[in-house]
């Protein structure tokens, strides 16, 4: 038999817990807003937890992830350019540093003879990609050494997800045949569906069976990035001096091509995830001042709450209760409310984070890790215990120093005084926090809205894209028959319900894709290496394309039907370009040199620059100039290689939804050929939208955390001021006894109010010049000290206080003197 000492801490801590339980059942309204007032910061510092830690904290799901690292080559003004496959090859073969090194870049194909025709997401790879991640595949094999060498056999790995959609998760599916772009590939492997890289993909494809003539060319990119495992023991310091060295001989040895091309190594957890890390620390630090806002809320309910239980301490201590006792017990009630308002709190950020994710998915990288693991528990549990630390610390130690005397024979006024003014400085303290919120929050708001008034260089409404693959036998087509075919394509989509104009293009497209080239100027020698070499951004397009785009032409013509491959090549230059190239002179009929064409071609015309890198980076980008081809003059090479990835923009009058739009052009596309897959259909309205996403989700966040510190702190005055009320009913009723009105008594009871939401908008004021400062990257076209925000919110703030004030001053202003001289 178990016999337990009444004194041991066990017993009295189980009788603290029964007590403090029955406390709270005998205040249910008490209790119920100090739960909900929790649950909400709690809430909040756990959903937002859980992002950190699914984005930032967790280690990448592959085995020793810090071994992982990016290779990128670098230029003199970009660091992070494409890697060309003879480099690449070079690489592997003279590093010291990496136990193995791959490549990849991604690309679809069109699958036929499965079901429908449709466009696959593919990814080019070399042979060893998932030997460096360490990713093993759940059947089959991944690909073997050669297998991703130029002319090897055509074999291919797919994805769990395509294999159980496609293939019905059939097990003798290896050796299968799959063709891909009209070409037959042999299935070796599943990867399971697990395997999570930045974007999943259906297929994956050696990198050596891409058929486009320039991946043997040194100075071509592509879009090829690298990734790379550590040796044991390696750090990122000795890979980047060893690949320092790498690069530097094959500058030497390849003076024309690798001149000024160094390696430029990142983490692959940096890589992923740098981009947000800063505004998911700041949003951090702002949900922590919700919670503190929250616990001062509470703090103001249990102070108030004990000045009702102040003759009961009172009695517990001269029957012999110790002070420290007493403090146990207080602490224990406090840690019962936080401990509830956790649970709740963990149901809201659950489905408060789904929420958020499924508004935005693609505002933050690895979203897949997102989620309540044990980690979150954890911290959810010690946010629990520590803010029923700190908002029950201040109200016990008030409580447990009760002046028995006077509160054994007053019952407890004479220390109404001094929490009165505890509850001032909580007051103050809520206004405070609420403003640097409402600041942050304002910024972002201003930040963004300045954003969508940025001009991109082009007008997005009523503009629409699609990519469509032609059948695979038309890449052996003649390219006369294959560009009478694109001006087909274009007739039939200008001949839709709506369609103002329609433009076919490749290369880069603002905000979505892009594309480079490199020239010199015509009648000079061709530069010794390509970093001599002028680099620009490159769109291929038809001649209606500004049309469709709505960009605006400054200087000379735009491409016509004529410029086709018969006519003198003909190049157009966007402002920048001219300005950069150019200073001072008239660019149109000058001529430039493309280092892919054979003939220099002649300048015609000049538009306004596009914001290619996005509304908000564009302009600090090193790379701005741009130009425009007509598709039409492009190489016979070109028309034949671009078939499975031809892209179309068009116009349309806005009479018709963009889902009808989109059904006219996949039925149109089915009349040309049930080969042909149309794919990837888009606005250029979400175009920028997307651009903007992880700006938005910020914005969303700090914005629910300002409004949430809003309400809580209003919710605060109120209650301040309500007690303020009852405890000067007396004092109000000999006022107007006197002789003062109704207004005096309003005036009165909203100076009180007023006075604290002023002293904390001042304090909030001075903290918010400091820590918006933090937020500097985070802002566009607006300072961290932006007055117009400043005294905007701080006027917002003022208002709502003055109406959490107003309700108990129309309670005064009703005070009968009779009753209230006879208050006690």
């Amino acid at each position: 038999m178990l016999i337990v000492d009444n004194d041991s801490p066990m017993y009295s801590l189980s009788q603290d817990l029964r007590y403090a339980v029955r406390q709270l059942r005998r205040a249910p309204g008490f209790t119920l807003v100090a739960i909900l007032t929790l649950a909400l910061g709690i809430g909040a510092n756990t959903a937002l937890f859980s992002v950190v830690n699914g984005v930032l904290l967790n280690p990448l799901p592959f085995p020793q992830p810090d071994q992982l690292v990016t290779l990128h080559e670098s230029k003199p003004n970009f660091e992070r350019g494409s890697i060309s496959y003879p480099n690449f090859r070079d690489w592997q073969k003279d590093n010291h540093s990496f136990s193995a090194i791959a490549v990849s870049r991604p690309y679809a194909l069109g699958l036929t003879g499965v079901g429908d025709a449709e466009q696959v997401d593919n990814n080019f790879i070399s042979s060893d990609f998932f030997a460096v991640l360490g990713v093993k595949p759940i059947l089959g094999r991944t690909f073997a050494q050669g297998e991703d060498e130029i002319g090897a056999a055509p074999v291919v790995l797919v994805s769990e997800g395509f294999w159980k959609r496609k293939l019905d998760g059939s097990p003798d599916v290896l050796g299968r045949a799959l063709t891909l772009d009209g070409r037959s590939y042999t299935v070796i492997g599943v990867i399971p569906a697990s395997f999570h890289l930045q974007h999943d993909y259906a297929v994956y494809v050696p990198i050596g069976q891409w058929g486009n003539p320039l991946l043997k060319n040194r100075g071509a990119g592509l879009g090829m990035h690298g990734i790379g495992r550590l040796k044991p023991g390696v750090s990122l310091a000795q890979a980047q001096a060893d690949m320092d060295a790498v690069t530097r001989d094959l500058a030497q040895a390849y003076p024309d091509a690798d001149k000024g091309i160094g390696a430029k190594l990142v983490p692959l957890k940096t890589q992923m995830v740098g981009r947000v890390k800063p505004m998911l620390l700041v949003l951090l630090g702002a949900v922590g001042f919700v919670l503190l806002i929250a616990c001062v809320n509470v703090a103001n309910l249990v102070l108030a709450r004990s000045m009702g239980r102040a003759r009961e301490f009172a009695i517990r201590i001269a029957m012999g209760a110790g002070q420290a006792r007493l403090v146990q017990q207080m602490l224990t009630e406090s840690v019962l409310l936080a401990v509830a308002g956790g649970t709740v709190g963990l149901l809201m950020a659950y489905w408060g984070t789904r929420a958020a994710l499924g508004v935005l998915p693609t505002a933050l990288p690895r979203a897949e890790q997102i989620g309540l693991d044990a980690r979150v528990l954890g911290f959810t549990m010690a946010v629990s215990l520590l803010a029923g630390i700190l908002f029950g610390l201040a109200p016990t130690i008030k409580t447990s120093r009760p002046h028995l005397h006077e509160t054994l024979k007053e019952g407890g006024r004479s220390a109404s005084a001094v929490r009165h003014r505890a509850q001032d400085i909580f007051v103050v303290v809520e206004m405070a926090l609420a403003l640097v919120l409402l600041v942050g929050a304002g910024l972002l708001i201003r930040s963004l809205t300045s954003l969508w008034k940025v001009n991109p260089g082009f007008k997005p409404e009523n503009v629409l894209s699609f990519w469509t693959s032609f059948p695979p036998s038309m890449a052996k087509a003649n390219p006369e028959l294959i560009r009478s075919t694109l001006h087909d394509l274009d007739r039939r989509v200008a001949a839709l319900p709506s369609v103002q104009a329609v433009s076919q293009t490749w290369g880069a497209l603002p905000m979505d894709a892009d594309d480079e080239q490199l020239f010199w100027p015509a009648g000079q020698p061709k530069p010794a290496n390509e970093n001599d070499m002028g680099w620009a951004i490159d769109y291929i397009v038809g001649p209606d394309y500004l049309k469709v785009l709505g960009t605006s032409l400054k200087l000379g013509r735009f491409f016509t039907s004529q410029d086709n491959e018969h006519a003198p090549a003909a190049v157009v230059i966007d402002d920048v370009f001219a300005r950069k190239y150019f200073p001072g002179l008239d660019p149109i009929g000058k001529r430039i040199n493309l280092q892919e064409w054979a003939v220099p071609a002649e300048i015609v015309g000049v538009t306004e620059h596009v914001k290619q890198w996005g509304l908000d980076s564009d302009d600090t980008h090193s790379l701005r100039a741009q130009f425009y081809l007509s598709w039409m003059q492009m190489p016979d090479g070109f028309m034949n290689g671009n078939l499975s990835s031809t892209r179309v923009v068009l116009r349309t009058d806005g009479s018709v939804p963009v889902a009808e739009v989109f059904g006219a052009i996949r039925r149109m596309a089915q009349q040309m050929s049930s080969e042909q897959i149309v794919y990837g259909t888009q606005t250029m309205n979400q175009v920028i939208s997307e651009s903007l996403a992880a700006r938005r989700f910020s914005m969303m966040l700090l914005g629910t955390f300002a409004v949430l510190a809003l309400v809580l702190a209003s919710i605060g005055i109120y209650g301040v001021i309500s007690y303020l009320v009852e405890r000067r009913t007396q004092e109000i009723g000999i006022r107007m006894a006197l002789g003062a009105d109704r207004a005096d008594v309003l005036r009165l009871i909203l100076r009180g109010g007023l006075t604290l939401a002023l002293v904390g908008a001042g304090i909030g004021i001075v903290c918010s010049l400091a820590l918006t400062r933090l937020m500097g990257k985070m802002l566009y076209g607006v300072t961290a000290t932006d007055p117009m925000t400043f005294v905007a919110v701080t006027l917002l703030l003022l208002l709502v206080a003055a109406a959490a004030c107003w309700l108990p001053a129309r309670r005064a202003m009703r005070v009968d003197p009779a009753i209230a001289l006879r208050y006690d």
